[in-house]
């Protein structure tokens, strides 16, 4: 059927999608979701995904949203042929899984290149992910995901550079180990590209601490230039199209919780860098990810395994997640406490010492330190000046002081009740009350804890400062912590944590990060 062109001027987020009239797109036999076949009259063809409209559209017209346009190279008026077009193979593939069946690399391989091309839709991208979840995938599945995800993105290529990189699987609050451990490893001779994201449902993820600094939206070639001039870089992976198939698979993941991915969405993502070591950081505890070190050691096995099977040597180090790292949360207090860490303030040790032993892992696998090593580099300043080497590299301002990092002006303090000592941090409540007052949107929003676990307190004590940017946050915060807090405070022989007379009204805190 010839349709006539109209340009929409509206993204479909990278998918190639059209709006057909209701009697046009019964013409040509095709219902809203279906696809169809477009060729122009200089031969060029797309399939689309179709939607379906009464009115938007006339008989006769074809909307065409931007990504269609620019691939057809479509103006206003362009005629078209407008044809039935068979769905893709992999939607098969879908199926399959669907109904428990092992898939083969390039089952796998033509599903993810379709989810990156934008020839699935959201339903069936989400019948993908939640069959990986209740039937699990086997480590041949996660290794062809992995390399998949790989071979439809873009890849650093630093040439014969020997790289390394670490990350966390995340799920504690607070924890800025990178700002202390990638300048650390850089300035040992080693090279880390370190690729981040932003937070998902934290406070604050490292690309958005770093962005305090400094910009972190880098392309390749960016990257490239910056870590010849410093051996690092800390930027935000989602601007690289690394891995861009994790981006979506996230977004529904995110809604769904469930989190099936996990392990080739990192891997993928190391590989893309061409990492040759790699330290992957478990956080281990109540109100994280991983609840027990027999979780954690499972976990461990196959990310060494699959990391063979990638060819990156993989460690992993199990670490403390009862309760954040370092006293501050939210991106510009988070990067304040990394600064003045690396500037020899010795309030945080637990983050100093995370970060010297995920750079001392590091070390250990290159042959070239351990723990010790890692502690002096950050003692005798040397990490604070590679950091700012990487700050001035990256387009910041390499002088910055702790006080010039501004902070949110609307504060309120909450203090203790009662005599004791702090028994017991819900990092999930801690995150929920840290996004309510703005972060990781607003930079200088969060928390600052005065007590941690095992902390003597006396009423009136300050216990946290909630921080914000704006009065609406701040109260909006200050309601939660009302509701509920999220540390305790008693006796230190104090058995009952709380009494529960009813059924709760919140329910369990979802993580995803990557």
């Amino acid at each position: 059927m010839l349709l006539k062109v109209r340009r929409l001027y509206i993204e479909a987020g990278g998918k190639p999608i059209v709006l057909l009239n209701k009697e046009d797109a019964d013409d040509i036999g095709v219902r809203a979701l279906g696809r169809v076949k477009i060729v122009t009259t200089e031969g060029r063809e797309l399939t689309s995904v179709v939607n379906v409209t009464y009115r938007a559209v006339e008989r006769g017209i074809i909307g065409v949203y931007d990504e269609v346009a620019s691939k057809l190279k479509l103006e206003d008026g362009s005629l078209v042929d407008v044809r039935l077009s068979e769905p893709p193979r992999s939607i098969y593939f879908v199926r399959e899984k669907l109904k428990g069946k092992k898939l083969t690399y390039p089952e796998i391989y033509e599903i993810v290149r379709d989810v990156v091309d934008g020839r699935l839709t959201e339903v069936e991208i989400s019948a993908f992910v939640t069959a990986l979840q209740t039937f699990g995938l086997d480590l041949d599945e996660a290794t062809s995901l992995s390399k998949a995800m790989v071979e439809v993105g873009e890849t650093l290529d630093l040439g014969d550079v020997f790289v390394v990189d670490k990350h966390s699987i995340g799920g504690v609050p607070g924890d800025k180990t990178s700002l202390l451990a990638v300048p650390t490893i850089a300035a040992s001779g080693l090279t880390i590209p370190k690729t981040s994201s932003r937070a998902i449902t934290s406070a604050a993820g490292t690309a958005d601490r770093a962005e305090v600094f400094m910009p972190v939206n880098l392309d390749l070639e960016e990257i490239k230039s910056v870590v010849k001039k410093t051996g690092g870089c800390l930027v935000w992976g989602g601007a690289l199209h690394l891995s861009p198939a994790d981006d979506i698979f996230v977004q529904v993941e995110y809604p769904l919780a469930i989190d099936p991915l996990l392990l080739p969405s990192i891997m993928s993502k190391k590989k893309a860098v061409n990492a040759k070591i790699l330290v992957i950081d478990i956080p281990t505890g109540r109100g994280t990810k991983v609840k027990t070190i027999g979780e954690a050691n499972a976990l461990a096995k196959d990310f060494i395994e699959l990391g063979r099977r990638l060819g990156i040597q993989t460690s992993c180090a199990i670490t403390y997640g009862e309760q954040p790292i370092g006293y501050a949360v939210g991106p510009a207090l988070e990067a304040k406490e990394a600064l003045e860490t690396l500037m020899g303030s010795n309030k945080a040790l637990d983050l100093l010492n995370k970060a010297a032993n995920v750079a001392g892992a590091l070390f250990q696998m290159a042959g070239i330190g351990d723990f010790n090593t890692a502690l002096q580099l950050i003692r005798s300043s040397k990490s604070e000046k590679k950091l700012r080497d990487i700050i001035a590299a990256q387009g910041g301002n390499p002088d910055i002081k702790p006080e010039d990092i501004p902070i949110g002006d609307r504060t309120y303090d909450v203090k203790a009740e009662s005599d004791g000592m702090a028994l017991w941090i819900d990092n999930g409540r801690l995150i929920e009350v840290a996004r309510a007052a703005g972060a990781p949107k607003d930079k200088g929003a969060g928390i600052l804890l005065n007590k941690k676990i095992g902390d003597r307190v006396e009423r009136g004590d300050i216990l946290f400062t909630i921080y914000a940017e704006s009065s609406i946050k701040l109260q909006t915060a200050i309601e939660l912590i009302e509701e509920r807090s999220f540390i305790g405070v008693g006796k230190s022989m104090d058995m009952l944590i709380q009494f529960v007379h009813e059924v709760p009204v919140y329910g369990r805190r979802f993580e995803l990060e990557r």
